[in-house]
């Protein structure tokens, strides 16, 4: 067991470095402009790019990590990553077209995020663990923690010692996933499915009518996570009136922190929750921190709904790779990269609802917000149909 604990612990540090990959370079998309005359335009199409590649990865891993296997998989994770963050320092200065060289960066290193975003968690779901519940949602809170960590040191970095100097930031930051890609090379990596077992094919998991519920609770999971994560600096800055730079740092910062806090809880003290009751409770939370965000005239009360919200969405991700895992317990690799695209396309039209419904306008953002109400509601739904199903399933076992 105490081999698998360092497991768990490369797998934490395996988030931090998912934190880094999505979080590190949108802080310097000013300077990118400034630095290498790229227009807004460029800047654009590498964050869609970043986000298609993702989901490409997303959706191949289904077919080939199983091959190839999860040690060889995870290492190749961690090396593009820290390739992708060195080539994001070297390669725009190096390269004649310095777009060129920004766009290699973020492919290479969107091939390592999308990996670590499938992997990270069937490695720790393998782990012969006491309680899975918890050791998931822990795992979940160290992106949340990386993310906060990721936005403040980076900060402080650039007061201490100047943005011109992010190069130096960029390399120090890939030292980390090029150390834990020696570290996953020796710890042990157990097997999703028990060795006598064969895990089920996309066929026979599309034939599982459980999983299609989780597949609508992970995209709405995603997609009211990203409702306001996603507008967190734009809202923050109009409701409080804060200078740009602050908004874009408090307001990330502060809904990772509340999402992190419901993990870390949920981590230590998870044995003694009930997963499925508290996802729904955590469900309709999130619809009243909705309402305070966009029916509240006060700043204050909108900012507690902004709080309520990171709190309430903490538990719904990780909450859903664990009650899949134990209903399904054949679904493997393929269950889990496709929890990841389904995710990550709920991550994508969250935002693009509010967007759309405030016809990105910041003075409607408030409408745009309880127009996505929807999402949430339709959590509440199936975290219920969740949890009348399981019942049914203990009373037929208990008359049996």
């Amino acid at each position: 067991m105490k081999n698998y604990k360092q497991t768990i612990y490369a797998c934490f540090t395996g988030y931090i470095v998912q934190a880094v990959v999505v979080n590190f370079a949108p802080l310097l998309f000013l300077t990118f402009q400034s630095e290498y005359q790229i227009p807004l335009s460029q800047i654009t199409t590498l964050i869609s790019i970043n986000f298609l590649l993702q989901l490409l990865i997303d959706s191949a891993a289904a077919f080939f990590v199983d091959k190839i296997g999860y040690r060889i998989s995870i290492v190749a994770a961690h090396i593009f990553s820290g390739l992708g963050l060195i080539f994001l320092a070297t390669l725009p200065s190096l390269l004649n077209n310095a777009f060129a060289g920004l766009l290699i960066a973020v492919i290479t290193y969107a091939i390592g995020g999308g990996l670590l975003e499938v992997l990270i968690s069937p490695i720790v779901e393998a782990c012969p663990t006491d309680n899975k519940e918890k050791a998931m949602s822990m795992l979940h809170s160290f992106y949340s923690w990386g993310t906060v960590g990721v936005i403040g040191l980076s900060t402080l970095f650039f007061f201490l010692f100047g943005i011109q100097n992010w190069k130096i930031l960029t390399l120090i930051w890939a030292i980390l996933p090029i150390i834990n890609s020696i570290i996953f090379t020796k710890v042990p990596i157990a097997s999703l499915i028990a060795t006598d077992e064969k895990g089920f094919s996309l066929l026979q998991l599309f034939r599982e009518k459980m999983f299609w519920l989780f597949m609508l609770i992970i995209l709405c999971s995603g997609a009211s996570e990203q409702v306001i994560g996603q507008w967190a600096s734009t809202f923050v800055e109009t409701s409080l009136h804060l200078p740009k730079i602050i908004g874009d740092l408090i307001g990330p910062m502060l809904f990772a922190i509340c999402m992190g806090t419901t993990r870390t809880i949920y981590g230590k003290f998870g044995d003694k929750i009930n997963l499925g009751k508290m996802m729904l409770f955590s469900s309709i939370s999130c619809c009243i921190s909705y309402l305070f965000v966009a029916l509240t005239a006060s700043p204050i009360l909108s900012i507690v709904g902004f709080c309520l919200s990171g709190l309430s969405i903490g538990i719904l991700w990780p909450g859903t790779f664990s009650i899949a895992s134990a209903s399904i317990p054949k679904g493997g690799t393929t269950m889990f990269a496709l929890f990841a695209l389904f995710g990550d396309l709920g991550c994508s039209v969250g935002p693009a609802v509010v967007g759309f419904a405030s016809n990105n306008q910041t003075s409607q953002l408030k409408f745009g917000i309880l127009i996505a109400i929807v999402f949430p509601l339709l959590l509440i739904v199936g975290t219920s149909i969740f949890l009348i199903q399981k019942h049914k399933k203990h009373a037929c076992q208990s008359n049996n």
